[in-house]
């Protein structure tokens, strides 16, 4: 164990040193539960972003345990960046929001700003469409737009796609526009709750190939 510890540490200390040479870095190891250490560590240091990797989960893994950064997901108390694979570069140009038009949205959208004017990115905000909860056009974009202008966005895009389920939806849209970054809202539900309903935005989290941003709401 004391070998392990030692390991862990000094992987620590060679990323801290090859990667992130223009920024201060506090290192911390500890032993345990991956999802319970960092919500520890979300309280204990008042922490405004997690960025984390995930392999995500599939099947009955998915259906029973889900992936560390699906629970981190779930009940942070901040914004939580998820990388599925090594990113070449962090430049996040082109980021899609998907939205449920809640008014408890504007935090995550006011996050999402944060994003946006740092990389002068365009944010797509998009609407799935699918056979069980249909909009028409019509219908659909003067609710985005009001959307769009109550949380005073700016180089936006609108966009309605259909597909069979949100989950797919998102992915698909945000691969057919090359996104740099998904991004969305999350209730955080658990128990029965979550059980019966699941959630969207772990289901991307799990499943989606590129960066996704999600920020719990409602609670």
């Amino acid at each position: 164990m004391m070998k392990l510890i030692e390991k862990g540490k000094q992987d620590l200390a060679e990323l801290a040193g090859s990667s992130f040479s223009d920024a201060i870095i506090e290192q911390e190891l500890r032993i345990g539960s991956p999802y319970h250490n960092i919500k520890d560590i979300i309280s204990e240091h008042s922490v405004d972003l997690v960025v984390m990797g995930t392999k995500g989960s599939t099947g009955l893994e998915e259906f029973l345990i889900g992936s560390n950064a699906e629970k981190v997901v779930r009940h942070a108390k901040c914004p939580v960046l998820t990388i599925h694979k090594k990113a070449t570069n962090f430049d996040f140009k082109e980021i899609v929001y998907a939205t449920a038009l809640e008014e408890e949205e504007e935090q995550c959208v006011n996050t999402v700003k944060i994003f946006q004017k740092l990389y002068n990115s365009t944010l797509h905000l998009v609407r799935i469409n699918t056979p069980n909860n249909f909009q028409s056009d019509r219908y659909a974009r003067p609710e985005l737009e009001d959307f769009a202008k109550r949380c005073h966005l700016e180089n936006y895009k609108i966009h309605i796609f259909n597909e069979g389920s949100e989950e797919e939806g998102i992915i698909y849209f945000a691969e057919s526009i090359n996104a740099d970054m998904i991004a969305m809202a999350t209730h955080g539900r658990t128990g029965l709750a979550h059980l019966l309903t699941g959630s969207i935005a772990e289901d991307v989290v799990n499943h989606a190939k590129r960066p996704v941003l999600t920020y719990v709401i409602g609670k």
